[in-house]
């Protein structure tokens, strides 16, 4: 009870730490799709997330103080948008970990609750900007003392204990939620390329017509490849982990980025990279050493890809989330500057 009443500044701080690191995690699982890396950021994702309601209490005692100050020092409403949106994005992502087809339907729609997730995790950035913009706060001694730490370990193992007892919860109930992946995704049309979910990243859509060649430049030359002469015969059986919430294993058969360059380029001097675009402009550079394993596809289980799956050729990126696997492809270029040279995420 005594640490309920001392509630103020520490719950604050742990709450914003907790935010951050799911808010940190969330995007991060957007560009991890390898299994180990993949599930310790959907782990601490989830346990940031339900670390949030361990803190419920002392942040009531928070609230109840400020809504006692006269009305000129109360919290302004972004505290209270902010309440809501955590709330939110709380209740979806618990919904989706359960394995729910959705929130709600709308014109005969159903609006998935990662898509909720997510929406809500967006606007809640800008709801904590306007919460703490101008409160000035400084960063204090105590901040840093060894009751503090002690408090964060704590928090840090209740939180993971929470996490624990939830995926627990989904095996005994045999939920929906015990069956995903590691990244937190459920099967969909595994070697049946026609199940798959057809999306696309933001605003990117399924293009009205595409060419019968692709361009490969690098090293001061361009030469055209035929879409015909991608299909090589290159197989490699990989994980489309979409971060749309589903993910697929098919066996993808074309070319390795790295029989293209070397068949057309032969060496290219101070090769580092390679930019693989769609026609739509949406674009990922590839680090030359995964050239090998990466794969330009035609074919999925033995048929030809769907427009609504990247034909007549996409990017296979073993290891990586779906927004790696650029579809459509129309050009790739041998660059001598870092595959990271890249905003996170596409922008276009």
């Amino acid at each position: 009870m005594r640490g309920l009443q001392r509630a103020g500044r520490r719950s604050n701080l742990a709450l914003l730490g907790l935010l951050l690191v799911a808010g940190g995690t969330g995007v991060l699982g957007f560009a991890v799709g390898t299994p180990v890396a993949g599930r310790v950021v959907a782990v601490a994702h989830g346990a940031a997330g339900l670390g949030l309601l361990l803190l419920v209490p002392w942040k009531t005692v928070v609230v109840r103080r400020a809504r006692a100050r006269p009305p000129q020092l109360r919290a302004p409403a972004a505290a209270y948008w902010l309440t809501g949106l955590v709330a939110v994005c709380v209740v979806s992502g618990v919904l989706h970990a359960a394995g729910a087809a959705g929130i709600w339907a709308t014109s005969g729609t159903l609006i998935a609750a990662l898509q909720v997730h997510v929406g809500a995790a967006v606007v809640l950035v800008v709801a904590l900007v306007a919460h703490i913009w101008g409160r000035h706060q400084r960063p204090r001694k105590v901040d840093l003392s060894r009751r503090t730490l002690l408090g964060t370990g704590a928090l840090a193992g209740g939180s993971l204990a929470l996490w624990a007892v939830t995926e627990g919860v989904w095996r005994v109930t045999g939920a929906p939620g015990a069956r995903r992946s590691g990244t937190g995704s459920y099967e969909r049309g595994t070697d049946d390329p026609a199940a798959m979910p057809v999306t696309q990243w933001a605003s990117d859509t399924v293009p009205d017509a595409v060419g019968s060649s692709i361009t490969l430049s690098g090293g001061g030359r361009e030469v055209v490849v035929p879409l015909a002469d991608l299909d090589r015969g290159d197989e490699v059986r990989a994980r489309l982990d979409c971060t749309g919430g589903w993910y697929a294993d098919q066996d993808w058969r074309g070319t390795t980025l790295a029989r293209l360059v070397a068949d057309h380029l032969g060496e290219v001097a101070g090769a580092q990279c390679l930019l693989v675009t769609s026609v739509t402009g949406f674009s990922r550079r590839i680090p030359l050493r995964d050239a090998e394993g990466t794969l330009l596809a035609t074919h999925a289980a033995g048929q030809p890809l769907s427009p609504g799956h990247g034909a007549p050729v996409r990017l296979v990126a073993p290891g990586r989330r779906g927004v790696w696997w650029v579809k459509w492809v129309d050009r790739v270029e041998v660059l001598d500057s870092p595959w990271w040279l890249q905003p996170p995420f596409p922008l276009q």
